[in-house]
């Protein structure tokens, strides 16, 4: 039976765990059991993403023969659901009671796609059509997956531990991408590329297990038939989150113009090898974990607002090493190291900050079909800066396209300046205790 406390007397303000010196370094959320289940869902669905990130193109290129143009299509059909179905996922979520469950249908569904990649190899039935109708499926559910996120986050986190929260999870995918592809690479060599993405797939199955048995006091469903209308007009009326998009945007467009170059840039201009190139990308990984490990910290010297646009000045200025790189030697690698790891570094804290914000900011009802908005317009920005890169440097040649990339990424900081997230942390923001 529950006892309630007396009305004229306050119920005893719940103690935090006690914690040894030796485990100190911990973070408090994690000595929570449905925030540990939730974060260890997402951990294990990024290290086997990362596996899949390797072993499609690998099929694609070694088992069905795919040419540039279906190479280019694959990867497009992982952004194009992100895209053309982001916003009204997110209103479809908004009127869902247990968008957990959705999750968890998710999970589940994005298992049985991976596995009937190696079945259908199995049978040499394997075509490049199936596995673009893989990659296209599991990219639609993981926009179903991630519009139900941001309630199920704001349902397991307190306010003052947002930053903490989106910093685990942001450092998760950042140790994925440390680890990944080395385990990825070792899987494809052990098992051969199809049979590795059973890797990929058993890490939704864990995903949903963990989901399962969490059981959040989840907002309940918008009463309104919130229309997509009502969402962008909410992103245009906050000062806050209308700089925030815009400058993620612009930083998106750009940088993305860099990844698409970088690699034929580093090869052929300035003659990286494949390991060298492998040591340059890592760097990249490295700066995001660092990234998120001093994130907390940072928002509480800075507010979220000045982080969110420190990260907007350190994501682009870095970049500005690969074209002034030029030549050979030990100077060129450390150049690029230097530009992949500070890149990074940014790119964590804006991702860390911009989610805090929208969960800080946006009204239960509407949670989702703002982030699909967002995400919408934010992830459409890189199939957009793809076509153009192509476009552009032929005529322009890849340095001076790498320039004008990096500059235009700089001016993100401009969309921050005359808003409240210059200034100080919006009053809405939890902080961190």
């Amino acid at each position: 039976m529950r006892i309630s406390a007396p009305a004229d007397t306050a119920a005893p303000t719940p103690r935090p765990p006690v914690r040894s010196r030796a485990l100190s370094w911990i973070p408090g959320l994690l000595y929570d059991t449905a925030f540990r289940r939730y974060w260890t869902a997402q951990t294990v669905s990024y290290l086997g993403d990362q596996v899949s990130a390797l072993a499609i193109p690998l099929i694609a290129v070694t088992v069905v023969h795919a040419g540039a143009a279906q190479m280019g299509y694959l990867a497009a059909a992982v952004w194009l659901p992100h895209l053309l179905f982001g916003p009204y996922a997110g209103l479809w979520a908004d009127r869902r009671r247990h968008r957990r469950r959705v999750m968890i249908a998710a999970d589940l569904g994005r298992f049985a796609l991976l596995v009937s990649l190696p079945v259908v190899h199995a049978l040499s039935t394997l075509t490049f059509t199936s596995l673009f109708t893989v990659a296209f499926g599991v990219g639609l559910l993981s926009v179903l997956f991630e519009v139900c996120n941001p309630p199920l986050f704001k349902a397991l986190v307190p306010p003052g531990g947002y930053v903490a929260g989106n910093a685990l999870g942001s450092g998760s995918r950042a140790m994925a991408k440390v680890v990944g592809p080395s385990a990825g690479g070792f899987l494809v060599q052990l098992f051969s590329a199809p049979f590795a993405l059973l890797v990929d797939a058993l890490s939704y199955l864990v995903s949903a297990v963990l989901l399962a048995r969490i059981a959040p006091e989840e907002a309940p469903p918008s009463e309104d038939r919130v229309r997509l209308r009502a969402a962008g007009r909410f992103i245009l009326r906050s000062r806050a989150i209308r700089a925030a998009l815009a400058a993620t945007a612009t930083v998106n467009f750009f940088c993305f113009v860099t990844t698409t170059l970088f690699v034929l840039y580093a090869t052929t201009t300035l003659g990286l090898g494949a390991g060298l190139l492998g040591t340059v990308l890592g760097a990249g990984a490295v700066g995001a974990v660092v990234g998120a490990m001093c994130a907390t910290p940072l928002t509480r010297r800075l507010g979220v607002g000045r982080t969110f646009l420190l990260g907007c000045l350190t994501t682009p200025a870095p970049l500005l090493l690969i074209p002034a790189a030029h030549g050979s030697g030990p100077a060129v690698l450390v150049m690029l190291v230097g530009a992949q790891f500070g890149s990074a570094l940014g790119v964590i804290w804006i991702d860390i900050t911009a989610a805090t914000l929208l969960t800080s900011l946006v009204p239960d009802a509407m949670r989702s079909s703002v982030f699909g908005a967002y995400q919408g317009v934010n992830l459409g920005m890189r199939p957009l800066a793809a076509l153009i890169a192509g476009a552009v440097a032929g005529p322009l040649g890849l340095r001076t396209t790498l320039w004008i990339a990096a500059a235009g990424a700089l001016t993100a900081f401009l969309w921050i300046l005359p808003s409240p997230l210059s200034r100080s942390t919006p009053p809405a923001v939890g902080q961190e205790a």
